[in-house]
């Protein structure tokens, strides 16, 4: 039975790299060259903290790094952007999650678009994933340009396609 998988994934080299040309960005730059702005990426939580001055300077850094995402070809909805703490001092810190996997309720909204559409299907939740199954290769290629052309709020990629 022809199979897919629906999946949000980030690449981590690639992301890796925009957060690395992000942070060679700010540093060259003439407002941040007395700034005590710092970036920090923790591969292992896929958190990115930002620690600066004042709020011009966070928007700055964030419309930074989410250009460099664009440039990379990766998906800005993918960063789910925290509140504004305040750090020590006049500091202001943010803490920017990278979301890796559909969650629950957006796996649910996926698996009801699919068996709203009338289409001769299966989809089930697998995890962090969506699995979708047919009789007719047809019917898959159907799905998947009805999940691009919804927005579920993350980026979606369509891998491991099975005859």
């Amino acid at each position: 039975m022809p199979t897919f998988d629906i999946v949000s994934k980030v690449d981590p080299q690639t992301f890796d790299n925009a957060m690395n040309n992000a942070k060679k960005e700010i540093l060259n730059r003439y407002d941040f060259s007395t700034s005590k702005s710092t970036i920090e990426h923790d591969k292992k939580t896929n958190i990115i903290t930002i620690v600066t001055e004042d709020d011009m300077r966070l928007k700055a850094i964030q419309d930074s790094i989410i250009s460099r995402m664009t440039k990379q070809n990766l998906d800005a909805k993918s960063l789910d952007f925290g509140k504004e703490q305040y750090a020590s001092g006049n500091m202001i810190r943010k803490e920017i999650t990278v979301k890796e996997g559909i969650d629950k309720e957006t796996a649910k909204k996926i698996v009801a678009k699919i068996k709203a559409s009338g289409l001769k299907v299966q989809a089930s939740m697998m995890d962090d994933q969506v699995r979708v199954q047919s009789k007719n290769i047809d019917d898959l290629q159907r799905v998947i340009a009805l999940c691009k052309s919804e927005d579920f709020g993350q980026p979606l990629q369509f891998i491991n396609m099975r005859n």
